[in-house]
């Protein structure tokens, strides 16, 4: 018996994709499909556990360019029925090995964020080459999947597709893991019965998620009323987002733990998720915080707030990087909360089984459709 569908990808170890990755592969091999998860030494995405049915096969490279020669006589060996990479220079190298293996294979690329906005921010070098990527490579794959309809929109401009070639397909973000996981409990004292409310953002420390305009947020609301802000995660803005706390007076209530293995207690646990992205492909920590009944502010960037906050009914949609609107989304919040039960029904197509379908559907597995 071959294998059916390989993933093959070059992670951090700790981001978005990683979630969605962890969470599709077991949910996917449920539904009887033989899935091979080819690994990129350094690289996620690492399983605790693997499912039956699902082999992780190292290619002996620490690169993904190093690692095409072993792709290709991967895939001569196997010939699966259907490969899934993600991000533009993994899906390069799986476009290039496809056609060098001469293999029928099915290739769908993803791309988890907007790419025109994303772009914008990275050197010339980067832009250039990935907008020759998605242009010229994109249309030679069988589907390209994205995670909200703002992100297929964006993509099908930018790079010039076919509307007919990309697939939204909703991530697998809402399982019964997230809700046991969340059961852990947060020994951290702020969440203390008697303790002022926590606003909690989780994000990698950098430009794109924009935790300095939640900053200055949280800043206008705790000049009117008693509250805290934890944000999890790690990164380069990290000394600049401490003296901006600082700089506002505010660093007593602010904390800045770094990357926490389990984030969902705290989620649980927090009176308030806030999301200030500027730009996204589809939030997954907004997901998982509306999957654990948390009522939610998000800034309304492209792409995927607005669909899952329902235009603004589900929680509060505000314009990027205006901190006053944003503070008073959080005043809404802390005042008159969005009922558990609401957030938790916005989310209901994001559960593992409908995302796994929908993958494979646009995979070209029709049996699972």
């Amino acid at each position: 018996m071959g294998t059916d569908l390989v993933i093959f990808a070059a992670t951090s170890g700790h981001s978005g994709v990683d979630r969605v990755l962890r969470n599709l592969v077991p949910a996917i091999a449920r539904l009887g499909v033989r899935i091979d998860v080819l690994g990129i030494e350094g690289h996620g995405p690492a399983f605790t556990e693997l499912p039956d049915g699902v082999r992780h096969l190292p290619l002996g490279a620490s690169h993904v360019n190093t690692a095409i020669p072993a792709l290709i006589r991967y895939l001569k060996a196997e010939r699966p029925a259907a490969m899934m990479s993600d991000k533009d220079r993994v899906n390069r190298a799986a476009l290039f090995a496809r056609w060098m293996a001469r293999v029928p294979t099915r290739v769908g690329v993803r791309q988890g964020t907007t790419v025109s906005i994303n772009l914008a921010s990275r050197r010339t070098s980067d832009r250039l080459v990935q907008t020759a990527s998605m242009r010229w490579l994109y249309p030679h794959a069988d589907a390209v999947l994205v995670p909200s309809k703002g992100a297929a929109d964006d993509i099908a401009a930018f790079a010039r597709l076919p509307a007919s070639k990309i697939h939204v397909v909703p991530s697998p973000i809402v399982t019964p893991t997230l809700k046991l996981r969340a059961r852990e409990g947060v020994e951290h004292p702020w969440f203390a019965p008697e303790a002022p409310p926590v606003i909690l953002g989780v994000g990698e420390l950098s430009e794109r998620k924009d935790f300095a305009t939640l900053l200055r947020a949280f800043a206008r609301v705790r000049q009117t009323r008693e509250c805290r802000l934890m944000i999890l995660g790690e990164g380069r803005r990290r000394k600049e987002l401490e003296a901006l706390a600082a700089e506002l007076g505010v660093s007593d209530d602010v904390a800045l733990p770094g990357f926490v293995v389990n984030p969902y207690p705290y989620m649980a646990a927090a009176s308030v998720f806030a999301l200030a992205s500027r730009w996204e492909g589809m939030p997954v920590v907004l997901i998982e915080a509306l999957g654990l009944g948390r009522p939610c502010v998000a800034c309304d960037c492209p792409s995927g707030p607005d669909e899952v906050l329902d235009g603004g009914r589900v929680g509060p949609l505000v314009p990027v990087q205006d901190d006053a609107a944003f503070a008073a989304g959080l005043l809404q919040q802390l005042d008159a909360p969005t009922p558990p039960e609401q957030s938790m029904s916005a989310v209901a197509a994001y559960t593992d089984e409908a995302s796994a379908r929908a993958y494979l559907s646009a995979l070209g597995f029709t049996e699972f459709s």
